[in-house]
Formats: structure tokens, C-alpha cells, sequence
């Protein structure tokens, strides 16, 4: 959406709001607003790759840790005087390494810091995993296909000619 330029008399420049921009404000459990809140640009073109490659890259997570498990379930437990197995505490251990690299791989998509605005102080689970997983699915997917139709459109609009077919630029 290109933005409309008024000049104001002090030397200010007004733009004109910009309507694709998704701006999710993030609020507790209680209710309450947090300050945070998470923005996207949905005519940006990297955002669909950036959605891929987090599909990617949690898909190949995920297979590593049942992987790491499957390993770690074959090696021989030993109880010791300590509360934990070694094998329970390499599954942790390994559940940990899962959730550092599930906050890398999400924060790709939701910014800096992203993963840590939606948990508001708490501690990563499967359970908030599967909380960001919704959120991204039913909050900001729908506007991101929304928005690359419409820069498909604005692409055969801004290039098209007279003689041009609009449906051959793109396709």
C-alpha cells in the first residue's frame, strides 16, 4: 500500500496509515495488557518463506528429539541416589535442547523476542508450544494469505501496461 504524503506547514511529514500492518496486542491471563504485543508487515514477501522455513525447521526438531529418545530408551538406566534416572534426566536434558531451538525457530517468525512476549514470564511447555502453534495458525496465517493475494494483485497492477495481460506477468 503505498503510503499518501501531506506536507504540513512545520516541516512535518503526515503519512498515511498504513492498513497492512497486523498488530496483535498481548494481554495476560487475567486480562490485563501487557505493553507487548507482536507486529507484522503482511506485505512483506519474506513472511510466507519465514513460515515455511519455521514448519521446516520444527518438523526436523521434532523428529530429532524422538530420535534422541529412541537412543536414549536403548542405552541401560541407572538408578543412582539421585532423584532421576540417567536416562529421565537425558530425556530432560534433551526436552531442554528442544525448547531452546523451538524459541530460535519461532522468534524467526515472530521477531525478536516473540516467543518470550507470548509467554509473559512463563516458562516454555508442549502445552504453550501448542498455544504459539494456534496463535500463529488462527490469528495471523489468515491475514498473511489474505495479504499475499494482495500483493500478487498490486504486483500486476504496479507493472501491467495497456498492452499487457495481467494474468501473464505473474504467471
Amino acid at each position: 500500500m503505498e503510503a499518501e504524503i501531506k506536507v504540513k506547514s512545520d516541516n512535518y511529514i503526515q503519512l498515511k496509515e498504513n492498513k497492512d500492518i497486523l498488530k496483535l496486542r498481548i494481554r495476560d491471563e487475567e486480562g490485563n495488557d501487557t505493553g507487548e504485543s507482536l507486529v507484522f508487515n503482511l506485505e512483506d514477501i519474506e513472511l510466507p518463506i519465514k513460515y515455511q522455513k519455521i514448519i521446516e525447521e520444527d518438523k526436523k526438531a521434532r523428529q530429532n528429539l524422538k530420535n534422541q529418545f529412541l537412543i536414549i530408551d536403548k542405552r541401560q538406566d541407572h538408578k543412582g541416589k539421585k532423584l532421576l534416572s540417567s536416562n529421565e534426566e537425558a530425556k530432560i536434558k534433551a526436552m531442554q535442547d528442544f525448547y531452546k531451538k523451538e524459541v530460535e525457530i519461532y522468534n524467526m517468525f515472530l521477531g525478536e523476542n516473540g516467543v518470550q512476549k507470548l509467554l509473559n514470564g512463563r516458562e516454555l511447555s508442549w502445552s504453550s508450544l501448542e498455544d504459539i502453534n494456534e496463535i500463529i495458525t488462527n490469528y495471523i496465517l489468515p491475514k498473511l494469505e489474505i495479504s499475499a493475494e494482495n500483493i500478487k494483485k498490486k504486483i500486476v497492477e504496479k507493472y501491467s501496461t495497456k498492452n499487457d495481460k495481467k494474468d501473464d506477468i505473474l504467471e
